[in-house]
This record gives structure tokens, C-alpha cells and sequence, in this order.
């Protein structure tokens, strides 16, 4: 009896927990869930190498916010360090829009496209020029040597402040006006050799050099006293002018004097030095050069008792 109600109440049992409901803490999101596959309204159609694509275009076209800001930062970086980097012309402008090259020349070209421009310097050599170039408000130094120059007029090196050295070697300037030159404040070498000038214009206090060798000064091409007040004078060139004296006075800041090949016929005893000052000496005054003109130093020995070294030229 105790074994037949054993077996009655474990049958009971086992039926109430195959009738027991299941409760199941599964979320399902999905609003197609009972839905089968082929009723879809959408399809979801698995691509493997398109969802590859998409990954791939997510990834490069959608950046994180950090990233995207040093994208930023490079990219600003990069345009000032291009805008630092864009060449600067000889006046300060930029090299892009109008006036990049310099001011418009005759030839319709731009001077730093028809000349060289280097810094502050401009090369014009060798380019069949008529005419001084317009030129950068800095320049420093301007070459146009061997060109077919004939006239340097008052307003070629208007307003260069910055101007030191002119070499206009090899062309034919035969005429120069009369300011042309002095106006300029720092000019300290001027190289006029190998023209057909006739006279020398006025000349500025800040020289150091002048080179007028070769040309057609003459008897009359050089003022009276045309070097006294160039007090910073060292070299002074006046070779082949078919001069026919020395041009005094000289300034005492003289260290080289080249007149050879003039025709040169005499020389005053205190044409370098002072005859009422016998304690006179002229130490810088060390390189004169007489020599093919038609003088005889040995006719005046004391003109040279004050200077450091004989001039060059005839003794006989």
C-alpha cells in the first residue's frame, strides 16, 4: 500500500512540473521576430564583401572628434608654413598677385623676370637694355653691364635709399644728367668704365670707389675740385680719358690713384703733398699709377717726398 502511494503522488508531481508555464528573461528587439525570413517586407540579404565596403567607408569618412581636430590643426599648419614659405620680392611683397616680379619695364616684362633678382641685388648683364630698368624700392646693389645704354636720366635711382653699388661697365652712356647720382644717401661705388661719357656729373659725399676708366672726359670732362669734399674716397680710376692733367685737389682718405694712359704732361710740386709743411706725411696714399702718360716724374722729386711709395710711370 505505502509503495502504491509513493508511485500515485511522484506521477503527480511530475505532471505538475511538465504543466508549470516557462518563464523566460530572454529579450528579443526584433519586431520581425514571428515573422518568417521569406514575408519579409525588407530582405536582409547577407554580402560579405559589401559590408566590407561600408566598413571601410564608415571607417575613412567618419572620424573621431580628436582626430578631426588634428586633421584641423595640420592642415592650418601646413597653409601658414606654405604662406611662410612663399618667396618675398626685393621691396617685400608677396609672390602672388600684381607687382610679384617687380615693376613693369619698356619690354613690358617684369625686372625680376627680364633681370636676376637675388636678395637685394639685381643682375641686368648682357640683356641688349637702352635703358636703366625700373628697380625694387630695396635694392642694394644693381648690375647691367655690357647692354646698349646710351642716357641715365635724374629719375633712373629716384628713391633708392638703399642703393650702394652701381656698375654700369660696357655700354654706351654718353650722357649723364646732373642729378642722377647725388640724391642717392648710401652710395659708395660707382663703375662707369668703358662708355663714351663726356663730362661727370655731381657726385655724392658717401663714395668709396669710382671707376671712370675708358671713356671720353678730356680736358673739360671733370669739374674744378670735382673730388674735394668726397671725404671717404679710397680708389679713384681715371684710366684712357685722354686726360691732360691730375684733378685737384684729392681727397686725404686717397689710397689708390689710377690715371694711366692719359696724356698727363706735368705735375706740381704739391699736387700730393704740402711744400710749407716739410713734416707732411700722406700714409694712405700708396698706389699711383702715371705710367703711358707723357711726363717725367724724375723732373719734380719733392712732389713725392711725402708720400710712402714713388708713383708708377716714366723716370725719364
Amino acid at each position: 500500500m505505502q509503495t502504491f502511494l509513493n508511485i500515485f503522488l511522484g506521477f503527480f508531481i511530475f505532471e505538475s512540473v511538465g504543466a508549470a508555464p516557462i518563464n523566460d528573461n530572454i529579450i528579443y528587439d526584433s519586431e520581425f521576430y514571428d515573422i518568417p525570413l521569406g514575408e519579409l517586407p525588407y530582405p536582409f540579404v547577407y554580402d560579405e564583401n559589401e559590408q566590407s565596403d561600408q566598413l571601410e567607408t564608415e571607417i575613412g569618412t567618419a572620424l573621431p572628434s580628436i582626430i578631426q581636430e588634428s586633421y584641423s590643426s595640420a592642415s592650418l599648419s601646413e597653409e601658414a608654413e606654405e604662406e611662410a614659405s612663399t618667396p618675398k620680392l626685393i621691396d617685400g611683397s608677396s609672390a602672388q598677385g600684381s607687382g610679384v616680379l617687380g615693376p613693369q619695364t619698356q619690354e613690358g616684362l617684369p625686372t625680376c623676370l627680364l633681370c636676376t633678382c637675388l636678395g637685394t641685388t639685381v643682375y641686368c648683364d648682357d640683356h641688349e637694355l637702352d635703358a636703366v630698368p625700373p628697380l625694387p624700392k630695396k635694392t642694394t646693389y644693381f648690375y647691367s653691364r655690357y647692354n646698349r645704354i646710351k642716357k641715365i636720366n635724374r629719375n633712373d635711382f629716384a628713391n633708392l635709399n638703399n642703393l650702394k653699388r652701381i656698375d654700369l661697365t660696357a655700354n654706351f652712356i654718353s650722357e649723364i644728367h646732373e642729378d642722377a647720382f647725388w640724391r642717392l644717401p648710401q652710395l659708395q661705388e660707382l663703375v662707369l668704365r668703358d662708355n663714351r661719357i663726356r663730362k661727370l656729373p655731381e657726385l655724392p659725399s658717401t663714395l668709396t670707389f669710382i671707376d671712370v676708366s675708358k671713356n671720353r672726359l678730356g680736358r673739360k670732362g671733370i669739374r674744378n675740385e670735382a673730388f674735394k669734399d668726397l671725404h671717404e674716397l679710397q680708389h679713384l680710376y681715371i684710366t684712357d680719358n685722354n686726360l691732360d692733367h691730375i684733378p685737384l685737389p684729392l681727397p686725404e682718405s686717397l689710397q689708390a690713384l689710377h690715371l694711366q694712359n692719359n696724356n698727363i704732361q706735368e705735375m706740381h710740386e704739391d699736387t700730393f703733398c704740402k711744400m710749407k709743411d716739410f713734416t707732411y706725411v700722406r700714409k694712405s696714399l700708396e698706389d699711383i699709377r702715371l705710367d703711358g702718360n707723357p711726363i717725367n716724374l724724375s723732373r719734380t722729386p719733392y712732389a713725392y717726398m711725402c708720400l710712402p711709395r714713388l708713383p708708377i710711370g716714366n723716370l725719364i
